[in-house]
């Protein structure tokens, strides 16, 4: 269904796996659908606490996309250029939206093959990751007082 795309080594150092396309995208083209089970934002809050959050694709409050379960869903595989690292001249191309209640990556430019798609998360979700690496360091930083 998706042999245009392919998921390999990011371009964005330690992001680890991202999206690439192997054809010319133009602007606003439907790229890949954002696949996983549906479940409840309720749901996703849960599964958050459990450390089983960071492929969930909004609808709305009783339909969420989790693809954490599915590595096979190539939408998850999306970086946002604007993360924790940010690299001069690597800038978001894409963009979520929403489709006929489904979710989907769509460009936001012109698209030469070989890129990486990339798309942003919001400023909500990197405020909650830079949140949890603080919590992080606390917890660590506590347990080497305690040694």
């Amino acid at each position: 269904m998706y042999e245009d795309l392919e998921v390999k080594e990011s371009i964005i150092p330690g992001a680890g796996k991202g999206l690439f396309v192997n054809r010319d995208v133009k602007k606003g083209e439907r790229i890949v659908e954002y696949l996983g089970e549906i479940i409840s934002w309720k749901e996703c809050d849960t599964r958050a606490e459990r450390d089983e959050g960071g492929y969930v694709f909004y609808i709305n409050q009783n339909k969420c996309i989790d693809a954490f379960h599915m590595p096979e869903a190539l939408a998850r595989f999306a970086n946002d250029a604007r993360g924790l690292i940010k690299e001069k001249g690597i800038k978001n191309n894409c963009q979520y939206e929403v489709y006929k209640n489904s979710g989907w990556i769509t460009t936001t430019k012109n698209i030469k093959a070989g890129s990486e798609l990339l798309v942003s998360y919001g400023a909500a979700y990197w405020r909650d990751i830079r949140h949890n690496i603080k919590l992080e360091k606390l917890k660590r930083a506590k347990e080497n007082i305690g040694k």
